[in-house]
């Protein structure tokens, strides 16, 4: 393993650290103890949190023992947004979120097996609330907020945009002081010494170091250290993770495996090599040879490619991206459609422009009619044309006939078409009950 600073400022990850000649000395020094938090906000992880998750398995992987903590106590608080305060989930709905998250994130990091003594390297899960929720308002105030200074606290951007427009509560405003406690906390319970974030909580987490100076002086697991990652936008600026639908979750049941492996398939070719320098553990020598062929033939998309399977077996299994992997074959061609069971070919036609007939259906309407409403075609006079010009397909057959009608035996799985346009432009028809 090269060195984890060296691997990190390679992947273009580093962002800010407290101390780097300091801390790169103690991870020499070894095995650290390091954390990040992720508060239960939402029922599932999503790929933005995917660089925080995959930098705890790095450092895991290069001989360091990672914390996962589950935010329990502060997602019944919420980090303040920059433009507007932030609704409050109930109490029952956190501890429920806060269970998913740390199922999740159990997926990624090596844990103790079951029976045996814990490794100095075997990952943590953790959550907040054990301690915050045990905390009284007297000690939050008496204990913690006594080492916080009001005029630097307001000097935080967040709180600055915030007071500029239409103001914070008291709640969020001390969200800082509940996050900063976290770090004294794991660094009394577990010797942590390291927190890791995006760039965007620097301000959280050097509380956390500072109020660790402030209340355990005497330093009694050496120093404390702080380190921030990048935060990741697209080449063309526009915020990355999110889709014309919204966020790329985790959880199969928000984003489905094939819509998951469809995100990294068709990420940019200026994008690649920084999406795979940042979430693949591909060697520098592999992603360099992926770069390569990415330059040579963009055609072939041997980088996103790599990326999209490495990806969804990390997060949905191996199983899971054979079938995502084979419906891709099949949608294009490459493969034969019957193969594909019923899931798999809901969930990728879930992805595609699509019509729905309702059952059940005596006689189909003619292709030029599906392929107009699906939208794959502007028009009925352009659906003939395609057929014409030999660019239009049902369930990987080439149309010759303008007339040409699809019948019930066409049906896959008895509900569902495939229609393509030419060699990429795929469009499904499904028949509802």
């Amino acid at each position: 393993m090269p060195d984890i600073i060296d691997d990190l400022e390679w992947r273009g990850l580093l962002s800010q650290t407290t101390d780097l000649d300091e801390l790169r000395k103690a991870l020499a020094d070894g095995p650290v103890t390091l954390y990040c938090g992720f508060d239960p906000t939402a029922g599932s992880l999503h790929v933005g949190h995917l660089t925080q998750i995959l930098t705890l398995a790095r450092f895991q992987h290069a001989g360091h023992r990672p914390i996962a903590l589950v935010g329990g106590g502060t997602g019944l608080i919420g980090d303040p947004k920059p433009a507007a305060e932030r609704a409050l989930n109930s109490a029952e709905t956190v501890e429920e979120w806060g269970r998913v998250l740390g199922r999740q994130l159990s997926a990624f990091l090596r844990f103790t097996p079951g029976g045996e003594r814990p490794g100095p390297t075997d990952a943590i899960l953790d959550n907040n609330a054990e301690w915050l929720a045990a905390m009284s308002a007297i000690e939050l105030l008496r204990d913690v907020g006594k080492h916080f200074s009001v005029n630097q606290m307001l000097a935080r951007e967040t709180v600055r945009s915030r007071l500029d427009g239409e103001g914070m509560s008291y709640t969020e405003f001390s969200y800082v002081l509940l996050q900063a406690y976290d770090f004294v906390e794991l660094y009394r319970r577990h010797g942590c010494t390291l927190q890791i974030g995006g760039s965007d909580q620097w301000g959280n987490i050097t509380a956390g170091l500072d109020l660790i100076r402030r209340m355990d002086g005497n330093a009694p697991h050496g120093p404390a250290h702080c380190l921030t990652t990048n935060l990741l936008t697209r080449s063309d600026g526009t915020k990355f993770g999110k889709t014309e639908t919204g966020s790329v979750w985790l959880d199969p049941e928000l984003t489905t495996p094939y819509a998951f492996y469809q995100f990294w398939f068709n990420a940019n070719d200026r994008d690649i090599v920084r999406f795979l320098k940042v979430f693949s553990f591909r060697s520098k020598d592999e992603i360099e040879a992926l770069e390569r062929q990415t330059e040579e033939r963009p055609a072939a998309r041997a980088a996103q490619r790599a990326l999209a399977e490495e990806l969804t077996t990390l997060v949905h299994g191996e199983e899971e991206c054979r079938k995502v992997v084979e419906a891709s074959r099949a949608l294009f061609g490459q493969a034969d459609l019957g193969d594909l069971d019923a899931g798999t070919l809901s969930a990728a036609l879930a992805e595609v422009p699509k019509a729905e007939l309702a059952g059940p259906v005596d006689e189909l309407p003619p292709v030029v009619d599906l392929l107009a409403a699906t939208g794959l075609v502007p028009s009925k006079s352009a659906a003939r044309r395609a057929i014409q010009e030999g660019g239009a397909y049902l369930n990987n057959t080439k149309v010759s006939d303008v007339e040409a009608r699809a019948s019930g035996e066409d049906l896959l799985h008895g509900r569902y078409l495939v229609l393509r346009r030419g060699k990429r432009n795929i469009g499904g028809v499904i028949v509802t009950a």
